[in-house]
């Protein structure tokens, strides 16, 4: 489905400009830049989405704030834009902090040797900015989050200890949600058949035992805490107004959990096969900022989505006979099972926590999720 884009410009300093003809882009979905900044007219940054013609994406026709990079030479149409500040609003979607953090992502780079000759906005939207920085050195990705995913950086950091090579490799951070990550070759595998999967699987068992040592220090670093009870507090603090039916049973059903003996680790958070680039000889997971210390299974659990059921059995007693030889008198096909209606419970809270952290034109990315989250939560709970 295509996307029509029509871009409201404001200067450097804030001020509207006026709007950009509407034009196509082939890529569909909505937080994608590159091919929006390459098609128009102006040369500039897009900074926000403003409004939607569509429920939820992908394609239709958007609009976006961007800001020019200077004069424009190109006739303007009119245009009232709501421009008023908003406390939620990321530090990447008003003018000037773009700026802001390439001259923070430059100066790091030129420190170790790596000057950057050109720049790219690859994404931007509330959950990240997404900045390509090439140079005579390679290629490094600067990547800017909101704060619920700020501890992303600490288990990188974390992660290139215990099992080096498996994840992005982290050049800076500043702590406050700004990366620079290596470049990792390849391609995103969101098309992975099962044997690719049953791979990744593989692979992130063997970092999520390598983890399990690590448990309080990632703690202390900022990963969140969802193990047991303080999963079920999360949830229920979150969801009892909304789905109180779907909370009957939880805490017990995490304690039957607990007895089924799998160790609390590292939990991706979203683990699907997008979140991993492989090459044919490597597989790198990424995108870390959805982690959490907590239970295996969810993992795999996210793994199995897309799958016939078939398959989805496969990749789950192939998960299952992993960590029998990892933790030996655990019942992982039993702790998977009841983890399931609680895996679509922990992503309604998910979704709910994006809603309440960014500014209203941006929730229509998010607003469907809670919702369907819930529903799906009902439907395993009524096989159970």
């Amino acid at each position: 489905m295509p996307r029509t884009v029509t871009l409201v410009l404001v200067d450097p300093a804030g001020r509207l400009l006026g709007a950009l003809p509407p034009y196509e882009v082939p890529t569909p979905w909505w937080p994608e830049a590159a091919d929006v900044v390459a098609g128009a007219p102006v040369a500039g940054t897009v900074l926000r989405l403003l409004t939607s013609e569509l429920p939820r994406q992908p394609g239709g026709a958007v609009t976006y704030l961007a800001e020019a990079a200077g004069p424009v030479p190109v006739p303007l149409v009119p245009v009232a834009a709501d421009l008023a500040p908003h406390p939620l609003r990321a530090p990447w979607a008003q003018p000037g902090g773009p700026a802001a953090s390439l001259a923070w992502a430059t100066a790091q780079l030129d420190r170790l040797d790596r000057p950057t000759t050109r720049v790219t906005q690859q994404r931007t939207w509330n959950l990240s900015a997404i900045w390509r920085l090439d140079g005579p050195g390679g290629t490094t990705w600067l990547k800017q989050v909101p704060g619920f995913f700020r501890h992303e950086a600490a288990v990188l950091r974390r992660l290139a200890a215990v099992a080096p090579g498996r994840t992005p490799t982290l050049l800076a951070d500043d702590g406050d949600g700004r990366m620079l990550l290596d470049h990792v070759p390849g391609e995103d595998r969101y098309g992975a058949d099962l044997a690719e999967r049953q791979a990744i699987a593989a692979d992130h068992h063997a970092l999520q035992v390598r983890a399990v040592p690590a448990v309080a220090e990632l703690v202390a670093a900022g990963v969140p805490d969802r193990r047991g009870a303080a999963l079920a507090a999360w949830i229920r603090s979150a969801l009892a107004p909304h789905a109180a039916a779907a909370l009957d049973g939880l805490e017990a059903r995490l304690a039957e959990v607990a007895r089924c003996g799998l160790p609390d680790t590292l939990v991706h958070g979203d683990l699907h096969p997008g979140n991993v680039r492989g090459d044919g000889d490597r597989r790198v997971i990424i995108d870390w900022g959805d982690s959490f210390v907590g239970h295996p299974a969810f993992d795999i659990l996210e793994l199995t989505l897309g799958l016939d059921s078939a398959s989805a059995s496969a990749l789950v007693e192939a998960w299952s006979a992993r960590w029998r030889g990892s933790a030996p008198g655990c019942a992982p096909e039993r702790a998977a099972e009841l983890l399931r209606p609680v895996a679509w419970l922990r992503l309604a809270v998910v979704y709910a926590t994006f809603l309440a952290g960014i500014e209203p034109s941006e929730r229509v990315y998010h607003v469907a999720d809670v919702p369907e989250c819930l529903e799906r939560a009902a439907a395993e709970l009524s096989r159970t």
